[in-house]
């Protein structure tokens, strides 16, 4: 069975792009799932139920997030409410939404996990642990979930690379998002776990990160406060494919959307 991951919808654009391309890939593809980073979804920053609807409503299953979910506290009921939309695993208790879901992709089960690192990010719980943790979840079930896919939602690329070893033949794959810039890493972990440092963006080519250049270079250079605006221009859908054994979870080969 094939994974399809798509990295941070950024904005209009990005949307739009997701939009015209996704269809396309879903025919080149066949994916038995489709699973795509939404946080930055609506304005850039943040997701709400009205983006997220459009981005059910064209083909994606699952939207996982990160820190910038937060922004729009009336969304904090719709994460409840619906499984489809997951948030980092390891904030604290209490926090809305859930951090691991299991959904049925063409009669396999297979477990999306998302997690968000720490390094020079927010001080929140271990990933590292909260990947233990529910990984001896599953487990423990009387049928355990075999395919199992990882969004780690982090900023340090040693971080990403230190959690793919750690989750190395106990997950099918690790794709890291947050940074925007897809990495050429996409390989096979000793185990069979499918590891990228980031699937990239879906949003405008000419940006930086799918913002407008010019407000991020003057911030930059005055090193003042600067409101950013979502690029316009050509617009990309970025991501990865993962090939799945749906009996043993073991990732057969990977590749890159882009």
């Amino acid at each position: 069975m094939r994974l399809l991951f798509l990295g941070d919808v950024v904005g209009r654009p990005g949307r739009r792009a997701v939009s015209a391309l996704l269809p396309g890939l879903i025919r080149e593809h066949a994916p038995a799932l489709v699973v795509a980073n939404g946080e930055n979804a609506a304005g850039g920053l943040g997701l709400d139920a009205k983006t997220s609807r459009q981005l059910f409503d064209v083909g994606v299953h699952v939207l996982t997030s990160g820190n910038h979910v937060w922004k729009f506290k009336v969304f904090h009921e719709t994460m409840d409410n619906e499984p489809r939309i997951l948030r980092p695993a390891n904030y604290p208790p209490g926090a809305p939404g859930r951090g691991m879901g299991v959904y049925d992709a063409g009669g396999v089960q297979v477990a999306v996990i998302n997690l968000m690192g720490r390094t020079f990010m927010e001080a929140i719980d271990c990933p590292f642990r909260t990947a233990d943790a529910l990984l001896d979840e599953l487990d423990a079930q009387d049928k355990p979930v075999a395919v199992r896919l990882v969004d780690f939602h982090a900023e340090a690329t040693s971080e990403k690379i230190a959690l793919a070893y750690h989750l190395a033949g106990r997950v099918s794959a690790v794709l890291g998002t947050h940074t925007h810039v897809q990495t050429n890493d996409a390989r096979i972990l000793p185990g069979g776990t499918a590891a990228l440092t980031d699937a990239g963006m879906c949003g405008v080519r000419d940006s930086a990160l799918g913002m407008d250049t010019n407000a991020i270079i003057e911030r930059f250079i005055t090193g003042l406060p600067k409101r950013f605006t979502v690029a316009s221009g050509q617009e990309l859908v970025s991501g990865a494919w993962v090939d799945v054994d749906p009996e043993t979870g073991t990732a057969l080969d990977v590749g890159l959307v882009s």
